[in-house]
Parts: structure tokens; sequence; C-alpha cells
């Protein structure tokens, strides 16, 4: 057993909840986002098993993970790539996401010296403010990018929530939709519309999805379970618990709940306070802010707070457990998206794959048929 923190990644959880989606959503395919996990090749394979149509990642550097791994659904990198990252980009993406000319310029260079096919979606900014022409833009980027020979134009897409926080809704997926389908007029042909990311299932799946949509990014509510609207549980299908940090003790001791001394500043700029609520047991694991958010731990034993952290310390009140925490042992955690995302880029924190045996899952596919006979 390993004694560093570990962050456990339940691979027939994420397959399972990628089959869900694809299942309740027919006619949209989705590409499933890897960056929060860096592009592990395991995950990666779990969403391919789950049904998605391609697999997405923000970075060059995840896509060589992801090729290296022999992924064969198309692969998408999902933010715009540099004019100078351009043959990068052709080797090891099959379509990008882009908004700028002069890139996608770039880009038709590099398909006409490597002799290899590119395909681009056209992002259009709806209201958050993020990536994106404006929808006047839009008609003439498609005509400049027609004119290219080599590079072809994929589909047009948006993106909503992710910096401004804008609530994907019936009037701007519409608006995108129907930018589509002027494109559609000049192009003379079917073009993929990506009507957003995790946050645009909820519209989706309540059925008020604007018709023309057909794809969406989709990550988090994917890998845990979320609306990311409001971080509560999407559907109920979804399982929530496809990770899992654990953190070794290094010590536990009784000590004041109150700092001694004139208060500063802490190691991150911050004047911290405190309440005092007299002696307790406190807990401190063997892992920090280099390592996690912090805020983003909710402990699986409900009876044991987190205080805060260090660089590379995690403070816990674990006063009200029956027993002291053992040095050594670790305490389990379920972390929210930042969370993950701290941890899987983290080099000091053990990625651990878990996926049920094939004996098992065999018998257990099994058991269930013979339950559905005797129905």
């Amino acid at each position: 057993m390993s004694r560093a923190a570990t962050i456990v990644i339940d691979l027939d959880a994420i397959e399972r909840n990628a089959r869900t989606l694809v299942d309740r959503l027919p006619g949209i395919a989705l590409t499933g986002v890897t960056k929060v996990t860096c592009a592990e090749p395991e995950v990666a394979q779990a969403l391919i098993r789950g049904g998605v149509a391609a697999v997405g990642d923000s970075r060059l550097r995840n896509l060589t993970n992801l090729r290296r791994a022999g992924v064969t659904v198309p692969v998408w990198l999902i933010r715009a790539p540099q004019p100078a990252e351009a043959l990068d980009t052709v080797r090891l993406a099959d379509v990008s996401l882009n908004s700028e000319i002069e890139t996608i310029r770039a880009l038709e260079a590099a398909c006409a010296r490597l002799g290899e096919p590119h395909e681009v979606v056209l992002m259009v900014d709806v209201g958050d403010l993020r990536e994106g022409v404006l929808p006047d833009g839009l008609p003439r980027l498609v005509e400049q990018v027609l004119a290219l020979p080599h590079v072809k134009l994929a589909g047009i897409g948006v993106n909503l929530t992710c910096y401004g926080a804008i609530v994907p809704s019936v009037e701007n997926i519409g608006q995108v939709v129907a930018l589509a389908e002027e494109a559609e007029k000049v192009v003379g042909r079917k073009l993929l519309v990506s009507g957003g990311n995790s946050g645009s299932l909820p519209l989706a799946l309540s059925g008020a999805m604007p018709a023309g949509v057909t794809n969406l990014r989709v990550g988090e509510s994917i890998l845990l379970g979320l609306n990311t609207l409001t971080r509560e549980p999407l559907i109920p299908e979804l399982a929530l618990d496809a990770f899992t940090i654990r953190a070794p003790v290094i010590e536990c001791l009784v000590k004041p709940s109150l700092p001694i001394g004139e208060v500063a500043q802490d190691a991150y700029g911050n004047k911290p306070s405190f309440v005092d609520r007299g002696l307790r047991r406190r807990a401190i694991c063997q892992v920090g802010r280099q390592d996690v958010v912090p805020e983003g731990l909710t402990p699986l034993d409900s009876r044991i707070e987190v205080l805060g952290a260090s660089s590379d310390h995690l403070v816990l009140d674990v006063e009200a457990l029956d027993a002291p925490p053992a040095l050594g042992s670790k305490i389990s955690f379920r972390p929210s998206y930042a969370c993950v995302l701290q941890a899987m880029t983290s080099p000091y924190v053990e990625k651990v794959f878990s996926r049920m045996p094939e004996s098992v899952v065999a018998r257990s596919t099994s058991e269930q048929e013979t339950e559905k006979e005797r129905a």
C-alpha cells in the first residue's frame, strides 16, 4: 500500500457515467474531455468504452499522452493553439477550436507541409466573453476558412459558463444554431454544431436544447456526476464517487483551537481568523495546497472537519472521532473538480486506477440476466 497521498480513480464509474449520458442524449455526440485528469489514458479509454464519439483536451502535451496510448476515436484540441503550435496541432489533433484567422492560416500551412488533414470548429461568443468571434464576425470568418484548400470547416461551436458563468439557454444556444444554419447555406453542407460543455447538459436533458445541436464537450458531468451550474447531482443515475483522495496522517495531537500570539499573514498572504473552541484534537495530513484545493475536500467521515492548509500540511479537526487516527493511516475525501485538477497535476499525489476484474464483471452480468429471466 502506498505511503503517499493518492487519488483513486474508479474507471468503471466513469465508464458507466459516460454510457448513461450517451444513452440519454440520442442525436448529440459527446466529446469526452480529459483535461482535469491531464489526459490520463486510462480515463480516456473509460470514456471511449462508455460511448463518447471523441476525446478532447486543452493542452498539446496532453494530446501526446492520448496519441501514445493509441486512442482510436477523433482527438480534439479544445483550447485554440498559437500560430507557432500549428504543426504540433495538426500532428496531434483531428479537430481544433479556433476563432483567429491568423491561427487557422498557420494550420493551413501545417496541413500542406505535413500532408495531413485537419478540421476546425469556429467558436462564436454569445455572451460568456471567453473565446469566440462575436456573431456579426462569423460570416466573414467562414468565408475566409472556405478559401483555404486544406483546412476543413467542421462546424460552429460555443462555450458558456466557464468565464462569465452565463447559463446556456434556448435563446443563446438557439442563436448559435441559427448562425450555423446561415453558415451551412454558404458551405453547402451540414455542419457540426457544438453547443457547449457540461453546463449545457441540463438544457439537453430537459428536452429543451434547440434542434440542430449535434455535439457537446463534456468532462466534469461525466467524471464527477455533477450539474456544473449548481454543483448538485446532475441526474440520480450518475455516480458521484469516481474520485477519492486519501492522505496519510503525520501528526495527531490535542491543541488550542486559537493560535497564540499576534496574527500577521499566512504563507499565502492572507490574514486568517479563528474561533476559540477550546482544546481540540487535530490531525495533520501529508498533503497541502501544492497538491489539492483544501476548500474542495469533503471528508467521507462527516465527523472530520477541514480547518485549512499550508503548502504541505492539511489541518483537520478530528475531535468527534471515537478514537484518534493512527499515524500513517489515511483519511479519505471526496474532491471537487478544482481539487481533482490540482491533485492530478501534482507529481506528489500518486494516481491509482480502480477497475472491477473482468471475471467479476462477467459474473455480475450473468446474475443480472438470470434475474431478468426470473422476472
